[in-house]
Parts: structure tokens; sequence; C-alpha cells
């Protein structure tokens, strides 16, 4: 039998495969091509036949084998629900089993019937959220790669802009390249020889990374997934909506000049017909909006969807990369088919060599998006039962934060905790006998904890946030709002090492300012970053380059 997919690509089924006796060929072909009328996608079907496959072979091995369904009996049954009841891929095979022979109405009634109309226990979820030191190496990783092929990108980007403008001049070696560069964006590829080879290799560069050929304008696969991953800690979205996301469009807007807001459409297979898609409204309103991300995946993508359109005219989806091999089929006909050198979403093989690039251990998008759904505290694209049953209860990070566990080594956590605090006092008004510095007001720079040499205080400004004569005032919100804001920016650009030893212990200060009501407080903290004026830019850059140090 053939089993369609949504696409409309076929696969077919040889039940005389099954080792069983003919009659019992026909009547699982039966069931299964009745049970099939409700599959849209290829790997529905390969899962429902490898379940069928174990079960035909259970009853291959059995002393009599049953010659047809209605041959079936409560002990065999039994037999063959306590072989598998006791694993979780198990308890998956019961259940699919169970679906098809219930609908042969010879097994309706009598003890069959019985046994198969037993509650199969539902599988224990097996994957965890990450920790937080875990995530943030996830998510590190995926933004440094992305971010570098972003910024890769837009420099290529900008130079072929000037090259079409007519901005450079004639012969020039940026004129030579920004010619390349058309060439690559309406081709898809660098110029080549007739024997495959790479023109132009001195002005390109003459290592063999595709960053400096045709990666130049396009995201390769793993860059892709990074960008998913990406997208997944951020919104929670499940892998497979990666494959068919249409390119987001901006929502309209009255008079709002700073805001964009996108409409994304996500696509919810398994919620059932009429019920498969939904439109998310996500605004880009600054550096940590979510929607930011969105016009990153825009930009990084936009080189790749347009050559897309024009090679397949209608052809809109968001996540395009370049693929290397060129000409390979996707293996995977529920997946979006490859147009010209340009493949669509990410799969799970993507997901497996990226995590094994990064030294990971095993894709992240599962661990990844439980991760979000629990710290979201909300259903993302599941029902409350499935959200309380499937991500709450069994995930073991939720269950130590519920139980309040405090884990070994509180000494030195406590330590650390001083260290990351703000030390200093909060006020209401300033005092005019205090004198001002870059980020509070010092009451005493006499007997502070970092004196220097020749008198005075020798600390960092930075290190006022630590020091127990600081007040910090509403003066100063916007101003650290804005630091805090600038920190976090240099975590994605920074190794793990370089950034934890020069700005780790600050941004936690700074956090626990914001985070404390009894100190700021999340609401005048978010208020405050409305009101930061270019003085407090400029500060806050000269004390990041170390203009202002002592």
């Amino acid at each position: 039998m053939t089993v369609g997919n949504k696409a409309g690509y076929k696969m077919e089924f040889n039940f005389a495969e099954l080792p069983v006796a003919g009659p019992m060929q026909r009547s699982l072909a039966v069931v299964f091509t009745a049970q099939s009328r409700r599959w849209k996608s290829h790997s529905t079907a390969r899962t429902s036949w490898k379940k069928l496959m174990i079960f035909a072979r259970f009853l291959s091995g059995l002393d009599q084998p049953p010659q047809d369904l209605d041959e079936l009996t409560a002990a065999m049954l039994k037999r063959w629900r306590a072989q598998h009841v006791a694993t979780n891929t198990g308890k998956v095979t019961l259940s699919s089993v169970r679906t098809l022979l219930q609908r042969d109405p010879r097994l309706g009634r009598g003890p069959v019937a019985e046994e198969l109309a037993c509650r199969v226990p539902k599988p224990t979820p097996s994957k965890q959220s990450y920790d937080e030191p875990d995530r943030e190496r996830v998510v590190l990783a995926a933004q440094r790669q992305f971010r570098a092929a972003r910024l890769r990108i837009r420099e290529n980007t900008e130079l072929l802009e000037r090259w079409r403008s007519g901005q450079l001049s004639a012969d020039s070696r940026e004129w030579h390249l920004g010619q390349i560069l058309d060439h690559l964006a309406r081709t898809g590829d660098v110029p080549r020889t007739v024997q495959g080879g790479v023109k132009n290799r001195r002005l390109l560069g003459r290592t063999t990374g595709v960053e400096l050929l045709w990666g130049r304008l396009f995201l390769t696969r793993g860059e892709l997934t990074a960008l998913a991953v990406l997208l997944t800690d951020r919104f929670g979205w499940n892998l497979s909506v990666y494959d068919r996301m249409p390119t987001p469009t901006r929502a309209p807007s009255v008079g709002e000049t700073t805001t964009v807001t996108y409409q994304v459409q996500v696509e919810k297979r398994r919620v059932g017909g009429g019920r498969w898609f939904s439109t998310e409204n996500i605004s880009d309103s600054g550096a940590d909006s979510p929607g930011r991300l969105i016009t990153q995946a825009i930009e990084a993508t936009a080189h790749g969807r347009a050559l897309a359109a024009r090679l397949a005219p209608g052809h809109g989806l968001l996540m395009t990369a370049r693929t290397h091999r060129v000409g390979v089929e996707e293996k995977d006909l529920d997946r979006p088919r490859p147009v010209g050198p340009l493949v669509f979403g990410v799969s799970m093989t993507d997901g497996k060599s990226w995590a094994n690039s990064h030294q990971l251990g095993g894709s992240p998008f599962q661990r990844t998006r439980r991760t979000t759904v629990t710290r979201e505290g909300r259903p993302l694209q599941h029902s409350r039962g499935t959200h309380e049953s499937v991500y709450v209860l069994p995930d073991q990070r939720v269950q130590r934060a519920a139980q309040g566990v405090i884990a070994d080594g509180a000494d030195e956590a406590l330590q650390q905790a001083r260290n990351s605090v703000f030390g200093g006092h909060v006020r209401q008004t300033p005092d005019p006998r205090h004198l001002e510095t870059a980020t509070a007001d010092c009451a005493d720079e006499e007997s502070g904890p970092w004196p220097a040499p020749d008198g005075g205080c020798g600390a960092d400004f930075l290190l006022c946030l630590a020091c127990p004569n600081a007040h910090v005032h509403p003066g100063h919100h916007a101003r650290l709002a804005h630091l805090h804001q600038r920190l976090q920016s240099l975590r994605s650009a920074l190794p793990d090492q370089a950034w934890n030893k020069h700005w780790r212990d600050h941004l936690l200060r700074l956090e626990d300012l914001r985070d404390d009501n009894q100190k700021v407080g999340p609401a005048a903290w978010n208020a405050a970053l409305a009101q930061v004026s270019d003085a407090d830019r400029t500060l806050i850059d000269l004390l990041l380059e170390g203009v202002l140090a002592p």
C-alpha cells in the first residue's frame, strides 16, 4: 500500500515482507490502510510500520503463530504486553500496535478486546531541561557562530550594494570583489573554471573555507542550525517548525518609528486539521527585545531567500542556507525540497552534527525547548495538560527548584554571592556631600576597600558598585541600565574565560540592583532604559574602553 504526505510524495509499504501468514498480512494491511488516512507525513507512517514489524516478528516467534487476527488470544496479547511495558520504547510500540488492532471489528469484543482496552502507561520523558551553565554553553556557542556569520554577510552585502550603486572606483580591488559578489548573489556561487576550480582565488583568499567563497552572502547549514538554536531558546518552537516557516511579515503600525512588530506564522502539525497554524506577533524594540533575533534572521537569510525566489517563484521560507553538497536530494520527503544550491529548515541530523562540532554531546533542540518551556512557565505549542505532565512535573530542574534544595559548597556560594551583589546603599535623592563617580556617588573615597598607594581610592569605577561607600539614586538608573545592556552584548563577543574574568561580577552586581525590589527593582529599571541620554552612552563607552581607569 502507498501513503502520501502533505507535499504529495508517496511512500510504499510491502506487507509481504511481514514474517506472518498471508491472511494475517492482508488483515494488517487493512487496518494499516484505515489508520493511514489520518497521516500527513511519511515519518508517522514509517514509525507505525516499524512497530507493526516488531509485532509481526513477535507473532512469528510463538509456538503456534496465529494465521489471522481472529486467532489472536488474550494470552498472546498479555505476553506481548509483558515484553514491552517496562521501557519507554516498548510503551510507544504497545500504544501504536493497539491503535491498529482496534480497527479490526473481529477484535471488538471478548477477552482480546478487554486486553486491548488495558491502559498503556505513558512513556517517562527521558530528556531533561538544561541547568543554567549548560544552557549558557549551548546558547553562547550558537550566538558566536551566528553573530560571526551575520557580520560576515552584512559586510559583504554593504560592499555589493556600493558596487551596484556605482560608488566604487573601476578596476579597484573592491570593484572586482563587488563584481564577484553580484555573480554570487545571482547564481549562488562564485565564478568557476570549466573544471570547477575557483576563479580569482587570490582576490577571494587562498584558504579553502566557504566563508571566503559562497559563504560571503549565504549561511552554511551549521550557521542556520545555530540560528535555529537561538530561536528555540527564545521562543520554544519545535524543530519541525523551521522547515516550513514563511518569512515573517511586518504588522501594520501607526506612528511607530522605533519598534517593528513581525507577524510570524508557526505550524503545529500535531494539533489537527484546521488548527495547524497560529500567528505570533513579535516586536523588535531594541537589543534585548525578542524581535531583534527575527530582524537578524531576516537580514542573514536575505540573499538566500532572494535567490530561492528567483529559482522557484513563490518560494518564501525564512530558514534558508547554502549547502556544500549541491545536487544531493533530501531523502526525507517530509522536508522541503532543495532549490538549486539552497536547502531549507533544520533536520535532526543537522542538530546532531552541530552539537558534535561544538562538543556538546547530542542535538540541543529538545532540551533547549524543554528549558524554554519550564523557564516561561506556560504552554508553548502544546496543551496545559501536556505542559504539566510532560514538561513540568518530570523535569529534575523544576523539581530541584520546587524543593528548595541547597547544593553542597554553600560557603563558596556565599562568598561568590557577596562578590556579585551591590555592596553600597540605595537612596531616593542625592547627597550634596557625596562625590559623583561614573557609576555611583561616593561617601568617602579615603576609607574604601581599594586604597591607592598615594592616598584616596584606587578602584576602577566599575568596582564602585561593590563598595560600601557607594550610593545609588534615580539619577544613576538610566546610566546603569545602559551599562547592563553593554555588558550583556560583550558576552557573546568574547571567550568565556576573558568575559568571566573582566565583566562577570560587574554584570551580576547590576542584575542584583535590577532584580531586587528593595533596591531599584525591575519596574524602575525598565523605565530607566527609556531615559538613557547621549551623555550616559558616551560615559559608558569611555568606561568600557578603559579611558576612565585610575
